[in-house]
């Protein structure tokens, strides 16, 4: 299964490539449920992307994150500040009395102090790192699907809600960041032959059990081309709120990546299957197993993920 991915983050990068347009509406209501107070993750590079825009709903999105990153910014200092003080409490009782709480305040808030101080310096920091686009479940990212005869970019979550289940879908099963091909007619019918979306990513990454205990391993092409990994999406609609959510396609996997300890590998279309898959109506869906047959079969090289 991939569980996180480092994907093409910024719209702009899918524009240039493939002449896509952008849904900057959905961009748009995306960011301001988030500065509104919805816990949506968005990747950094995601984020800052839209500074780069010219158009009047591109600016207004890069206003809603930079309000969107004062008030985070805010809350870690509140939480540092916090910290801090149970930090010098604890220290203040242990000069006069070893006690369980005191050592475990002292402990725990040293620990918060410095996760807090990480995520601080991120996000003042302007500085854009290739892992600010990695993504993992839960988290939104930009996929592009057919829409109105034309390749269009939206954002969308990261483990896919089939229309028509509940939301509890979402904890019952919470591997659905992931379609497996012998699912496809069963789990994904509602998806599968009927809304296609497509992810590029540079690299991915998998939990895989090692001799010396489980381990996280990032996989990267040897010809260091972006893959283009098939997905599945769906518009779920329901208890007042509205879900573009998708799932990444997998397969048997690579020689490769079962010898280094995983069982399956994402499916990296070849770009001449891009139209015929975001575009599956009037396809049968042999002509959709056609397409994954063909896949493309770079050499992944992996090491241990940092």
């Amino acid at each position: 299964m991939c569980f996180s991915a480092q994907v093409w983050a910024s719209y702009q990068n899918y524009v240039r490539r493939f002449g896509a347009n952008i849904d900057i509406a959905v961009f748009h209501e995306l960011y301001v449920r988030k500065r509104n107070g919805d816990k949506l993750k968005t990747p950094k590079a995601m984020d800052v992307a839209f500074e780069a825009g010219k158009s009047a709903q591109e600016v207004e999105i890069a206003r809603l994150v930079k309000e969107i990153q004062r008030e985070e910014i805010a809350d870690m200092e509140r939480e540092l500040f916090k910290q801090s003080k149970r930090l010098a409490g604890a220290q203040r009782t242990l000069k006069t009395k070893q006690t369980k709480k005191a050592l475990d305040d002292e402990r725990i808030s040293t620990t918060k102090i410095e996760h807090f101080k990480g995520r601080l310096a991120k996000l003042k920091s302007s500085e854009v790192r290739p892992s600010d686009s990695r993504i993992f479940p839960g988290m939104y990212a930009p996929v592009m699907v057919w829409e109105g005869g034309k390749r269009v970019i939206k954002p969308m979550r990261y483990q896919c809600r089939p229309a028509g289940k509940p939301a509890f879908y979402d904890r019952k099963y919470p591997g659905t960041y992931n379609a497996r091909r012998d699912s496809l007619e069963g789990f994904w019918k509602g998806q599968f032959g009927h809304t296609h979306a497509l992810m590029v990513a540079d690299r991915f990454y998998e939990n895989v059990d090692t001799p010396d205990g489980n381990a996280v391993l990032e996989f990267v092409p040897r010809t260091h081309e972006p893959m283009f990994i098939a997905c599945l999406w769906s518009n779920w609609t329901g208890e007042g709120e509205d879900l573009l959510s998708y799932a990444a396609i997998t397969d048997e996997p690579e020689p490769e990546v079962a010898a280094a300890g995983h069982d399956r590998t994402i499916i990296n279309i070849k770009p001449e299957h891009i139209d015929a898959w975001l575009n599956p109506q009037g396809q049968s869906l042999e002509a959709m197993y056609a397409i994954f047959d063909d896949k493309q079969h770079p050499y992944y090289e992996h090491r241990k993920a940092a």
